[in-house]
């Protein structure tokens, strides 16, 4: 049986998940661990449940996703997977993170890339690629049909959506990923997002005053 584990990090309040199962085996997504306390706190959890680590994942590479990419990838050597058109966003973290007062940032590049339709299996999980660009040009959710999960990163919020107004960001675009990729997804899909509490399709649909489906008709 899936489970997720959510930690907060980081001054963005960023959330980073650990999926994992029975098997002991799981990966890590969009670790946003910068701080000493914060990667003792990842590393603490997934030693307590012996969990494997088999993949570093990103949704997007926005610095509040990625900065503890290379914690991640130091510690438990695993593959890194984004989506091709992220790598320009990622290369740029180097050079704006110290403004941002994070001096300490090492950047780690990709492994591997992943497209629309990639399933990433690990243990008895199997979790399906969906291409969700808008907030991000290589934006990626991670979907589990068996368990009716989606980790979502920045793309759908509760009653919110993604910011458009960074580099690649484009609003029209988002607006359409979420209504042909998420919202086609059955109502009691719980999200989990890259910020803030989980929700369900069902709810963003019905009340969400960016994006629900009633504002499409008006």
């Amino acid at each position: 049986m899936i489970q997720i584990q959510t930690f907060e990090f980081n001054p963005f309040s960023e959330n980073t998940y650990v999926v994992y199962d029975e098997t002991k085996e799981g990966v890590i997504i969009d670790p946003g661990c910068y701080e000493p306390d914060e990667k003792k706190t990842l590393t603490k959890f997934i030693d307590s449940k012996s969990i494997k680590v088999k993949y570093l994942l990103n949704t997007h590479c926005h610095i509040d996703h990625v900065l503890g990419n290379d914690f991640v990838k130091s510690t438990y050597k695993v593959p890194f997977l984004i989506h091709a058109k992220e790598e320009a966003v990622l290369k740029a973290v180097k050079a704006y993170a110290p403004s941002y007062g994070f001096a300490q940032y090492h950047e780690v590049l990709p492994d591997q890339y992943m497209e629309e339709g990639d399933e990433i299996s690990f243990g008895s999980i199997t979790l399906k690629v969906l291409f969700l660009p808008g907030h991000a040009p290589g934006h990626v959710g991670f979907y589990h049909g068996e368990s009716r999960s989606l980790l979502s990163g920045d793309v759908l919020f509760e009653g919110s959506i993604g910011r458009t107004d960074l580099p690649g960001g484009d609003h029209k675009t988002l607006i359409e990923s979420i209504r042909k990729k998420v919202f086609t997804l059955p109502d009691d899909v719980v999200v989990y997002p890259g910020h803030g509490n989980s929700t369900t399709v069902g709810e963003e649909k019905i009340s969400n005053p960016y994006c629900a489906l009633s504002l499409s008709k008006k």
